[in-house]
């Protein structure tokens, strides 16, 4: 009986191999420079996925080749971990109650814009190769094939580029759907255009029924390991759940076994992913679900990886004018099929404007399953079109990859939904205590209405407190402070009757204490509270010169009012 695990040995020799060569050295330039790369292009308002692209692009076979094909080889095992990865955060955002709200729209978008530039592609593709080659087989044959690769859409780069703005609305939600799915229909149409061409060909011919059965086992069985392997990963996290690293330990082996699994059986290990993932939003306990914002946490420098190394296995320097002509017409084709099928798909289904609008700018990337279908192509027709497709796509992968996260971009920052996908913890951790208002003031201003001086009188802070919505006082004596009160003092104060009138702010205040400035971040401010057990602390300048009063009661209306703003702009949005 043959080891399972017999094939995966030629890259983990390369691997081994590699470590003589400092393969430690060659991830940290990998990410390093992706890193660095990231952050200048997002200096430039342009998605940092493109980044890492460029960067890979230079340091490999394109460019410098530091990163030649034996290492790329080596390291395709951080490729496959990325892909689960997106695959389970996919599947994480495919509620039941989402897919019930839209899946009509889905399926209505998903298959006008997969089939639209099926179309559109082959039929250009056959008409220029016909004039040029004057050969109807091989024409027909290549419009076919590329017809259906130029209808898989990548979601690494376009869901990279949804988490990287923190989008969130009718068009997000329909991108996750559409990305999810868009995969097994690729297959489908691969599977039929690969099968006529077969046969036009007079190749090696597998009857379209059989290679429809082949790709049903890989969907269905790819669903069937995702969602056992997630029903064990449910047992294992609902028992584990005040302990965040062993959450996140048993959510990656689980999710990296199931990647393993897949591989040694043949089965999509990105479809694999998003049914485990699919399978913990929606019947695992809602305790369970801390799992996603856990390996999000785990991903970035994956992506870093990842992308740098999808950059770095371009070579843009292998196409002849023949070729390139062909992915010329092969981009635009697809752009202009995937425009009409999503604005068709979108009108039919009765979509939110802005899912009709700017939709087509989301569909734009390619990677994966387009690269993987390339391959299996020039398997198939290694003797006819195989190697002349292999380096169209390849060819079209830079281009689209290049501009696909930049597409993207516009679309969601035109459809306003670029920040909206914001928890109380991301409004905690970004904001300081300048931002901070109430009603129509903010609470750090010399005018401050909970700024009192020393001779203020009890009546007159008695006024103010029905007036505004302080709770507490902060007390100056020219540009200094000098105490605090609270309102649990001026409680005690008011019992003592009528004597209570005529004392002033000097006398019943407290000593200043802790403080706080603009700049104080709300994780900064709330340690301060803790540690000077209390409800209130003065903000100050670095002169101390008091600028108002910060309340943990007023940082609760503020987080409150700042969600339900986002909820309702999600709201309008559809």
């Amino acid at each position: 009986m043959s080891d399972p695990f017999s094939h995966l040995l030629p890259d983990f020799l390369h691997f081994y191999h590699l470590q003589g060569t400092q393969i430690v050295l060659l991830l940290g330039i990998i990410m390093l420079l992706g890193s660095i790369g990231g952050r200048l292009f997002q200096k430039l308002k342009i998605p940092q996925v493109v980044g890492y692209i460029v960067i890979g692009i230079i340091l490999g076979s394109s460019g410098l080749q530091i990163l030649g094909s034996d290492t790329i080889s080596a390291l395709n095992p951080i490729s496959t971990i990325s892909l689960s990865l997106i695959g389970f955060l996919i599947g994480g955002e495919l509620k039941l109650n989402v897919l019930k709200k839209y899946g009509k729209q889905f399926i209505g978008i998903l298959l006008f814009e997969s089939i639209t530039p099926f179309f559109i592609v082959g039929g250009i593709v056959t008409a220029v190769s016909l004039l040029i080659t004057k050969n109807v087989v091989v024409s027909v044959s290549m419009g076919l094939v590329l017809g259906a690769i130029c209808s898989a859409t990548a979601p690494a780069a376009t869901t990279d580029v949804l988490v990287e703005y923190r989008t969130r609305g009718p068009l997000t939600t329909t991108v996750y759907g559409i990305v999810a799915m868009d995969d097994a229909v690729a297959l489908i149409l691969y599977a039929i255009a690969s099968t006529i061409a077969s046969t036009l060909l007079g190749g090696k011919n597998l009857s379209l029924g059989v290679q429809l059965l082949t790709i049903a086992k890989d969907i269905f069985g790819s669903i069937l390991i995702g969602s056992i392997f997630g029903f064990v990963l449910n047992l294992i996290v609902r028992n584990v759940m005040k302990d965040e690293g062993r959450i996140l330990s048993f959510s990656l082996g689980c999710l990296f076994l199931c990647t393993g699994v897949c591989i040694i059986l043949g089965l999509d290990n990105i479809l694999a992913a998003m049914s485990l993932g699919f399978f913990m939003v929606n019947f695992a306990p809602a305790k369970t679900r801390p799992v996603f914002n856990l390996t999000s946490k785990f991903t970035p420098p994956v992506y870093v990886l990842f992308f740098v190394l999808v950059g770095a296995k371009l070579n843009i320097w292998i196409i002849t004018p023949y070729l390139g002509l062909i992915a010329v017409i092969y981009v635009l084709g697809r752009t202009v099929g995937k425009t009409i099928g999503s604005i068709v798909g979108s009108l039919l289904t009765k979509a939110p404007d802005t899912v009709r609008k700017y939709l087509p700018y989301c569909l734009l990337s390619q990677a994966g399953v387009a690269i993987g279908l390339s391959i299996a192509a020039g398997n198939d027709f290694a003797d006819s079109i195989g190697p002349q497709i292999l380096l169209i796509i390849t060819a079209t992968t830079f281009i689209v990859q290049l501009l696909g996260p930049v597409c993207v971009k516009y679309g969601v920052t035109k459809a306003g939904e670029c920040g909206l996908n914001i928890t109380e913890e991301d409004i905690v951790k970004n904001t300081l205590v300048k931002d901070i208002t109430w009603g129509n003031y903010k609470i750090c201003d010399e005018k401050s209405p909970s700024i009192v001086t020393d001779t203020t009188t009890i009546r007159d802070i008695l006024d103010s407190f029905s007036k505004y919505p302080n709770l507490n006082y902060v007390v100056r004596s020219g540009d200094k402070i000098v105490g605090v009160i609270s309102l649990e003092h001026l409680k005690e104060v008011l019992q003592i009757g009528e004597l209570a009138e005529s004392l002033l702010a000097m006398d019943i205040m407290d000593e200043p204490g802790a403080s706080c400035t603009p700049m104080t971040t709300l994780p900064e401010a709330y340690e301060i509270f803790e540690k000077a057990d209390s409800q209130a602390i003065p903000i100050v300048d670095e002169n101390r010169k008091p600028l108002g009063i910060l309340e943990k009661t007023t940082i609760d209306h503020y987080i409150h009012t700042r969600l339900l703003e986002l909820h309702r702009k999600i709201e309008k949005l559809g």
